[in-house]
């Protein structure tokens, strides 16, 4: 079983010849002729893309994007050892950054169009997991150029690791004064180069490439340190950010049982919630009587229940009876007349049945909505095995009038029905059978073809 499984994942029966994979990472390198064309128009697109919020655009962007080509080249050339395709990948490579940045720079100087859209925020705090996704994303990349039949894993690791987005939002970023959006989208481009790199290495070495120049055991030891090094530059920062992402992730979740748990409070109901993760903030609107100071204690102190032990709670009031009695009180003054507190009170019991009124007749209105929906599936799935030419219902309730009387509740029932399916006997029976199911109700059948 162990010795079919490692069959099974053993690359070497897959692997193409060295010398064509040498010759095919060797040509995506260089940046002239048509893949300095297809860069141009791939810089343009991402531009226009991330401009207008549209993710579409910005995967074409990602898809016809020539940039995989000299990371891969910087990757395997330092497996092989191969200083000469090295220095050409990172010329080549370092040309086409800064042909990206000065493009999607001078596009957003001179677009109407400045609004940090979504997919710019996007690419503007890289976490771990963007270390993750461009590691493994590249692992399934050079494994794809390695390989004998190539499939059509090169655009969707071109669209998972999203070399071109980024460099455009650092663009934006020159191109605005956002020097927040430049740092934080640049760093995420260089996590998606650094681990894409580094997935060549990792391959290039596992598949057992030619070495290309004959090293020492010191440069050898020398370079890999300088690969830890540039790993750990890259890595240490976006550790802590995706430690603070899970972090917020938690706030967010405990913040909002929390206000869901204190919705309600004697006599108040929330309104309206804010929360904050950065500042550690909760902002709670409620509505109906103020609450008072014991009341503001008792919901700090459940915040505790929730491990919101460091939040702050900011209260707020709504809507409050509180002021309504104000206002009548005051209008009182001004009329001149003097009401007693039983006459308060009976008006703020007026109130609150009112309310509950309302709120009932909402539930009632909610609950009738629901009924509507839920009926005409019903009877559709009760007929429709007796009258299979029955191809739809749509169940609906009427208002009729008959002269100067009020209305009459009317339930209307369409049957969309095969052109000339259903006779007279059977629609009487249907008819009869309505009767039953509705239970005396008055209703009205119509039939549409």
């Amino acid at each position: 079983m162990i010795r079919k499984l490692l069959h099974s994942l053993n690359l070497d029966s897959d692997i193409d010849d060295c010398e064509k994979i040498h010759a095919a990472i060797e040509k995506d390198i260089i940046f002239k002729g048509t893949n300095l064309w297809i860069l141009a128009f791939a810089i343009i697109v991402a531009s226009v893309g991330l401009n207008m919020n549209s993710t579409a655009v910005i995967i074409g962007a990602m898809l016809i994007s020539p940039l995989m080509g000299p990371i891969n080249g910087m990757g395997y050339s330092l497996a092989t050892y191969n200083f000469h395709l090295f220095r050409r990948a990172v010329k080549n490579f370092s040309f086409a950054v800064m042909a990206s940045l000065v493009a999607s720079t001078f596009y957003f100087a001179i677009s109407p169009v400045s609004t940090a859209h979504s997919e710019l925020l996007a690419r503007t705090s890289p976490t771990i997991y963007d270390v993750l996704i461009a590691l493994f994303g590249g692992l399934a990349g050079i494994v794809a150029i390695s390989s004998k039949n190539k499939g059509n894993v090169i655009p969707g690791v071109a669209i998972a690791t999203a070399l071109m987005p980024p460099l455009c939002t650092a663009g934006y970023g020159l191109a605005t004064g956002k020097f927040s959006f430049f740092f934080g989208a640049l760093y995420l481009f260089t996590i998606n180069t650094v681990f894409i790199a580094l997935s060549s290495v990792a391959i290039s070495q596992v598949l057992n490439f030619p070495i290309r120049t004959v090293l020492d055991d010191a440069r050898k030891r020398r370079i890999n340190r300088i690969i830890t090094l540039v790993i750990l530059i890259t890595i240490i920062p976006s550790i802590y950010f995706g430690y603070g992402l899970v972090k917020k992730e938690a706030f967010l979740e405990s913040a909002s049982r929390f206000t869901r748990n204190v919705s309600i409070v004697e006599g108040n109901y929330l309104l309206k919630d804010e929360i904050d993760p950065t500042g550690k903030t909760i902002t709670l609107i409620y509505g109906g009587s103020s609450l008072n100071d014991m009341q503001k204690r008792l919901i700090a102190e459940r915040a505790k229940d929730f491990s919101l032990d460091e939040v702050q709670l900011v209260f707020k009031q709504g809507f409050s009876f509180d002021d309504v009695r104000s206002r009548e009180t005051q209008l009182d003054s001004l009329k001149g007349e003097i009401k007693s507190r039983d006459d308060q009170m009976n008006a703020l019991k007026g109130e609150i049945n009112r309310l509950n009124m309302v709120i009932k007749e909402r539930e009632d209105l909610q609950e009738t909505v629901r009924r509507r929906g839920e009926m005409g599936k019903q009877l559709l799935a009760e007929l429709k095995p007796m009258y299979p030419q029955i191809t739809g219902c749509t169940y609906a309730e009427a208002a009729a009038f008959k002269g100067a009387a009020g209305p009459e509740k009317v339930e209307v029932i369409v049957f969309r029905i095969k052109k000339g399916s259903l006779g007279g006997a059977d629609r009487k029976k249907i008819q009869r059978w309505l009767a039953s199911r509705l239970e005396g109700r008055k209703f009205k059948v119509l039939y549409e073809n």
